[in-house]
Parts: structure tokens; sequence; C-alpha cells
């Protein structure tokens, strides 16, 4: 039978983040509204789910533009969470979940869509990133679309953030030469000296193309795309034979009118090279998730895997997480604290 509590009828308001108005280019603070509502009752067949972490994704970006992401309307995002009430069997109160109900402190569900979570020796956190959705990105893009083999030559653009600093790790898990590029030397230094890649650049105080060449003479194998524009352009005129490209994201041209990229004036050099180019995402791995699970916890168990979090604290700080995020303010994983472990 399902279990009730009701600790959480001390709170009175939920907090939610709302879209105002579609941003042009960039989003600013004015694009969001802080909005309370009443608290949702629990009914039956419901659970109160009291949000404790957010996930902030570059892939939030486009839906604000095209129309997917409604205004006025509570804005969604990975959520981590604990249940508080429920009447839904299965779901007993005290149960930790994951859940697409982010942008706001409370949320209530009927279990669809939630994902139980068992911490074993990790934070709660890592299942934001690591252990969970960009984890499983960068392991099912590298090793299943990216195809990579041990000793390989491997780029990885955006390389500081939450799913290239874990592609890099798994390439030099698999004995490969890791090349990432960043914003700042302060992540280029973080890249190299703590995760272990071979060579890393500022992107935005170098030339890409050159940066390569001076890293991987012999070419690249496996690119693995997080960016777009110029790091596509440079990356396809230097890869090897067979060489394979999974893309992820292109986050440069996220912001964009209809988030197109800049011209890549590259793409003769895959034809005599054979180089393949493939899009994907990342439902697409879900029945290599208990593998990748056992792998990364091991990975990390060995210290071979290693992650960082910029951590915003207050669900009204999330627009400012967001934005910080478009900017590359972030090392490794964003995300927002919207409440206390503590029901």
């Amino acid at each position: 039978m399902a279990t009730s509590n009701h600790q959480a009828s001390t709170r009175q308001t939920n907090r939610e983040i709302h879209l105002a108005s579609r941003p042009e280019g960039l989003p600013a603070e004015a694009n969001f509204r802080l909005v309370e509502n009443p608290l949702p009752a629990t009914g039956p067949g419901q659970v109160l789910i009291k949000n404790l972490y957010m996930s902030v994704d570059p892939a939030m970006r486009p839906p604000l533009t095209n129309g997917q992401t409604k205004l006025d309307e509570v804005m969604t995002a990975g959520a981590l969470g604990k249940i508080v009430e429920s009447q839904l069997d299965g779901y007993p109160v005290g149960t930790y979940v994951m859940h697409r109900g982010g942008f706001r402190e409370w949320c209530l569900s009927n279990g669809q869509g939630l994902e139980v979570i068992q911490p074993e020796n990790e934070p709660l956190t890592a299942h934001l990133h690591v252990l969970g959705t960009t984890g499983l990105t960068a392991y099912g893009g590298l090793l299943v679309t990216g195809e990579l083999k041990a000793g390989e030559n491997v780029f990885v653009s955006a390389a500081a953030g939450a799913v290239g600093s874990v592609v890099g790790q798994i390439a030099k898990i698999k004995g490969c030469r890791v090349v990432g590029s960043c914003g700042s030397d302060e992540k280029a230094n973080y890249l190299t000296q703590e995760l272990g890649f071979d060579y890393a650049f500022n992107y935005k105080t170098s030339n890409i193309r050159k940066e390569l060449h001076v890293a991987l003479p012999e070419g690249i194998d496996v690119y693995f795309e997080n960016v777009g524009g110029a790091h596509l352009d440079a990356a396809v005129g230097q890869m090897r034979p067979l060489g394979r490209i999974p893309v992820c994201g292109m986050i440069s041209a996220y912001n964009n009118k209809g988030a197109r990229s800049e011209g890549v004036t590259t793409l003769s050099n895959m034809i005599y090279n054979r180089v393949t180019m493939k899009g994907f995402v990342v439902y697409e791995f879900d029945g290599i998730r208990a593998q990748f699970l056992a792998d990364m916890r091991a990975w990390m168990a060995a210290g071979l895997m290693k992650y960082q979090e910029t951590i915003f604290d207050g669900i009204e700080n999330a627009p400012a997480a967001f934005i910080g995020l478009l900017q590359g303010e972030n090392t490794g994983k964003m995300l927002v604290k919207l409440g206390d472990d503590d029901v």
C-alpha cells in the first residue's frame, strides 16, 4: 500500500521559473520570470517530490526560440528529488527519483517518467551528470556512435564541459591520445593537469587548425563534436582515413536564429578519407545503461573518472546559471541546488 507523509505541508508555495519572452541571441534575465503558485496537493496515484537539484544543459536553448518551450508556463529540465508524500504504490516516501520536472521546487507526479535512484558510494549529484544522462551521452556517443578503438587520436570540443570532460577521460582509459579545446587557460590546465588530457588549448586565444596540427600531427581518428562552426571546419580538414565524427551538439549555434552554425568549408575532405559524421541522441543507448553504470562506477572507484560541478544556489538563480552555461562560465556540470535533503 502506498504511504503518505505530510511534512511537505509546512511549505505553502511552489516557486517556478517561467519563460516570459522569447530570447533573441543570448538569453537575458528579463526573458524569465519567477512565479509562486500554491503547493500542489497529492491525490490518489500521485507523489509529491521535493526537488533537490536540477540540471542545466545547452540543449535547453533552441526550444526557447522555436516554440517548444511554452510562454508563461513552467520550464522543464532534468531534476533529482526526494518523494515526500506518496499515494502511489511502488514509490514510498524517502525514495530518490530522477525526472523532467526541473525549474521548480516541488513536482507532483503520477509516476510517469520517474527513474528511481539508488545511490551507492557516490554523491547524489553524480546521477545528474557522470552517472546520468550526461555520462551515458559521452559513453555511448564515443564508444557506440564514434566506434572508438584503442590507441586512436581523439579531439574533443567543449572539453571542459560536462559531456566533453567525460568523453576525454573515457578515451584516455581506452589508451588514446586525447586533445581538448575549451574557453580559458584555466580550463586548459584543468584538462591536462587534473583529467589527464594529453593536450588542451584555449580556442578563444588560439588558431584551432594550428593547435590541432601541433597536438595531432598525424590527424584525428575521432572528433567528438560539441561546438560546430570553426571547430568542425578545422577538425574535418584533419580527419584521418575512416575517421568518425559523432555529433553530440553545436553549442556555438544555439543562440543564432534557427540555430544555424557557421559555414564549414572542408567537407570535401570527407570523400576520399571516407569520414563518417553521425548525429545521435542519448535514448539510443538505453540498452547499454547497465554496462555503462558498471563501467563508470568501476572507473570512479579506481580514480580514473573525475568530475567537477558548478552549482548555483536557489531556484531564483536558475536563469543566471543557464545564461552562464551558454557563456562558458562552468567547468564540468552546471547544476542548480533547489532544496535541502531534510525531509
